[in-house]
């Protein structure tokens, strides 16, 4: 994240032409970006409020994509397809892509995070970003620009695995004698708004496999695929 400070114009000029979109209130593009940490102690809400916003408008646009591009999946694929378009690694991504990190003000401490809770930070950063497009302009000057870097991606992506607990629990049932994968909760992380899960899961005397998420559900999911990979069940291709 940038250690500079920059003006709400210069913001709003970098941004033009990596969204599509001149802001109309850039004052609020300014205060989108700006992370808590660089706050003062009473200010730091709106970042929250943004994120909030951001991840539902992008739900909305990434769902009705998929359900226009792919007419014949059914609804556990495009489930998977959506969770590999906006989970956390993806969004990191494309902020690194747009050079949004540079635009955005944060404390020295949150500068210099590094791993999971960097990536975390670049993907609230981007989803305060598409609130912004919404409310700047309209649904279709988000739309726009979530088509315009999610839309190649949702392409990209080959057929979608199977949900992975329910292929684990399949799995399980033949190579454990019936076992049914059990799940428990390491660790849980991070302020309310943005929590970071720690998951395990174990099938009778196979080791467990551990894997993490911004949700229960996405880290029991990945947890279970981390053993299907491990096992030789899915491939890593």
């Amino acid at each position: 994240m940038a250690a500079k400070r920059l003006t709400a114009d210069a913001i709003a000029e970098a941004l033009v032409e990596r969204t599509g979109h001149a802001f109309a209130d850039r004052q609020r593009l300014q205060r989108a970006l700006t992370h808590a940490s660089a706050r003062s102690t009473h200010a730091g809400v709106d970042y929250e409020r943004f994120e909030f916003l951001g991840d539902r408008v992008l739900g909305l646009v990434v769902a009705d994509m998929l359900l226009a591009a792919f007419p014949e999946a059914a609804e556990g694929e495009l489930s998977l397809r959506l969770n590999a378009l906006v989970n956390a690694e993806a969004l990191s991504e494309i902020a690194e892509e747009i050079g949004l990190p540079e635009l955005v003000r944060a404390g020295s401490d949150v500068r210099n995070l590094e791993g999971r809770k960097r990536t975390n930070l670049r993907a609230d950063a981007l989803e305060s970003l598409i609130a912004v497009l919404y409310l700047d302009g309209g649904l279709e000057a988000a739309r726009t620009f979530i088509h315009r870097y999610w839309q190649p991606r949702s392409q990209a992506i080959g057929a979608a695995r199977r949900d992975a607990k329910t292929e684990l629990q399949e799995w399980a049932h033949q190579a454990a004698s019936g076992a049914v994968p059990a799940y428990r909760v390491d660790a849980r992380e991070g302020p309310d708004h943005d929590p970071l899960f720690t998951v395990s899961v174990k099938v009778g005397s196979f080791a467990p496999a551990i894997g993490s998420g911004r949700s229960k559900r996405e880290a029991e999911q990945a947890a279970a695929a981390a053993l299907l990979l491990r096992e030789g069940v899915w491939s890593a291709a």
